[in-house]
C-alpha cells in the first residue's frame, strides 16, 4: 500500500509538472497578463486533465454509460494531446535560441544603413550659417521738440528666433518581432507550430482508428501441419475494446472486414470491452454475425476481468462464438486449437492452465494456441505449441510507447520465433483510452498455414 501511494504521489507530480510545463508555453508566454485568451487557456489546463481522471475512473466508479461517454471524448483526447504537444514543445526548446539570433541578426542588418546615414544629416543640419554685416552706428543728434507734443514710442523690435534645432537622424525600420517584442514573438511561432502538430497527429491517429482496421496478411509455416490444411486461413482480431467511444458501427465494421476474407476460423483474442454487459451487450451483438467455415472462437483479456468476465463469456456464447477456458478441441484441418484465460484472471481464481489444455494431448499434431497476453509464450513453448496468436501490446499504440511495451512484452508486434514455438503478436483493432494511434496501425490479421509436407 505504501509502494503504491508513492508511486500515485510520483505520478501526480509529474502529470501536474507536465501541465504547467505547457500552460508556460501555450498560454502564460503567448499572452498578456488579464487578457481574455489568458483566463481561456488556464481554465482549460485546469478543467481537461479533470476530465481525463473523470474518463479513467467513471466506469469503475459505476457512473452511468451517459455520463462516461460525455468525459470520454474530451477527456481521452486531451491525454493523447497532451503527450504531444509535450513532446512537439520540448523539441521548440532547441528551436528557440535559434530563432531569436536569427531575428537578431535581421534586425542588426536592417539597422545598419540608417545608422551610417545618420552622421551626415546630422552634419547638413548643424552647419553654421554666416552672419550678415552689421550696419555702422550713428551718433545720435540732438532734435529740439516742442514741449506740448509727448515724444513718440518708438516701436519694440520682434524678439529674435531661436536658432533652428538639429533634424532628427532618420530611425531604422521597425520589424514585427520589435513591434510585438522577439520574445514574444517566438514564443507564439513555437507555441502554434508545436500545437498545430500536436493537434493533426491526434486527428490523423483518430481517423485511423474510427475508419476501421486493415486486413495484414501473414503466411506462417509449420512443420507438423498436414497436407491438408495448408493454405488454411485463420482471421486473428484482438483488443476491439468496446466502451464508450467505440461502440456497435465499430464492431460492424471489423465484422465486414474479416467476412470479407471468408476465412475458415476466426479467433477473437481477448479485450473486447471494457464495460459491462449491460451497457455494451448491443454494441457487441454484430458479432453473431461472424463467418467461418469452423466457427469463431473467444478467449479473455484483461481487460474482460475489469468488465465482469463470467458474464461476457456467456454473452459472447450466445452470440454463437464458443469460449475456449483452458480446453482444448480438433479442428477437422488436421491439427489442434486450445485456449487459456488471461493472467489477469489469477486474481479471481481463474486464470491460465496450461496443463489442462494442453497437457494430455498427441504432440505429433500441430498445436495453435489462442492467448491473450504474449508473455506466457515460455509456458507455450514448454508444452509444445507450434504457434501461439495474442494480442495486448497494441503495438505500442502511441509512439513512443512501443519502447515501453517491449520492456514488458516479448514481442510487441508481428511474428517470432522462440524455441520450436513461434508467436504471432497483433496489433489490435481498437484503442484503449485515447481513441488514437501513431505509429500503430490497428488491424485484423489474416493468418495462413503452410505445410511443409505441400
Amino acid at each position: 500500500m505504501v509502494v503504491f501511494l508513492l508511486v500515485l504521489i510520483v505520478v501526480l507530480a509529474l502529470l501536474g509538472a507536465v501541465h504547467w510545463y505547457v500552460w508556460r508555453r501555450l498560454v502564460r508566454d503567448v499572452t498578456t497578463r488579464g487578457s481574455l485568451p489568458r483566463r481561456l487557456g488556464t481554465v482549460a489546463v485546469v478543467v481537461l486533465p479533470l476530465l481525463s481522471f473523470a474518463a479513467l475512473g467513471s466506469a469503475r466508479a459505476g457512473a452511468p454509460f451517459v455520463l462516461q461517454q460525455a468525459v470520454a471524448w474530451p477527456g481521452y483526447l486531451w491525454l493523447a494531446l497532451l503527450l504531444y504537444v509535450t513532446l512537439a514543445l520540448a523539441v521548440g526548446e532547441a528551436v528557440r535560441p535559434a530563432l531569436r539570433a536569427w531575428l537578431a541578426r535581421r534586425d542588426a542588418r536592417a539597422a545598419a544603413p540608417a545608422t551610417a546615414a545618420a552622421p551626415v544629416t546630422a552634419a547638413l543640419t548643424t552647419a553654421p550659417v554666416p552672419a550678415t554685416a552689421a550696419a555702422p552706428v550713428v551718433a545720435p543728434v540732438p532734435v529740439l521738440v516742442p514741449e506740448a507734443a509727448p515724444a513718440a514710442e518708438t516701436p519694440a523690435e520682434p524678439p529674435a528666433e531661436p536658432p533652428a534645432e538639429p533634424a532628427e537622424p532618420a530611425s531604422a525600420p521597425v520589424s514585427a518581432p520589435a513591434e510585438v517584442s522577439r520574445r514574444l514573438f517566438v514564443s507564439r511561432v513555437v507555441g502554434g507550430t508545436a500545437a498545430a502538430v500536436a493537434a493533426g497527429t491526434v486527428g490523423y491517429g483518430a481517423y485511423g482508428v474510427l475508419r476501421g482496421p486493415r486486413i495484414k496478411r501473414v503466411t506462417v509455416p509449420l512443420a507438423k501441419v498436414p497436407r491438408a490444411a495448408h493454405g488454411y486461413r485463420i482471421a486473428v482480431v484482438s483488443d476491439i475494446h468496446l466502451g464508450p467511444i467505440l461502440g456497435r458501427a465499430h464492431t460492424q465494421r471489423i465484422v465486414d472486414a474479416i467476412n470479407s476474407t471468408q476465412p475458415d476460423l476466426i479467433a477473437v483474442v481477448g479485450d473486447l470491452v471494457d464495460g459491462t454487459v449491460e451497457n455494451l451487450g448491443s454494441a457487441a451483438e454484430p458479432l453473431a454475425r461472424l463467418r467461418a467455415r469452423h466457427g469463431s472462437f473467444f478467449v479473455t483479456g484483461n481487460h474482460e476481468y475489469f468488465s465482469g468476465a463470467d458474464a461476457w463469456v456467456d454473452h459472447v456464447r450466445e452470440l454463437g462464438l464458443r469460449p475456449l477456458r483452458n480446453e482444448r478441441l480438433e479442428i477437422a484441418a488436421g491439427f489442434d486449437l486450445a485456449g487459456v484465460d488471461d493472467i489477469a484472471g489469477e486474481s479471481e481464481g481463474q486464470g491460465p492452465d496450461f496443463a489442462r489444455a494442453l497437457g494430455d494431448r498427441d504432440r505429433a499434431r500441430a498445436a495453435v494456441l489462442l492467448a491473450h497476453q504474449p508473455i506466457v509464450v515460455h509456458d507455450a513453448v514448454r508444452h509444445g505449441v507450434d504457434l501461439q496468436l495474442s494480442g495486448h501490446t497494441h503495438g505500442g499504440q502511441l509512439w513512443p510507447g512501443n519502447y515501453l511495451a517491449e520492456l514488458a512484452n516479448p514481442t510487441v508486434a508481428g511474428l517470432e520465433r522462440y524455441g520450436d514455438t513461434q508467436l504471432y503478436v497483433s496489433r489490435g483493432a481498437g484503442a484503449w483510452g485515447p481513441p488514437v494511434r501513431v505509429g500503430a496501425p490497428s488491424d485484423i490479421t489474416l493468418v495462413e498455414l503452410a505445410s511443409k509436407q505441400a
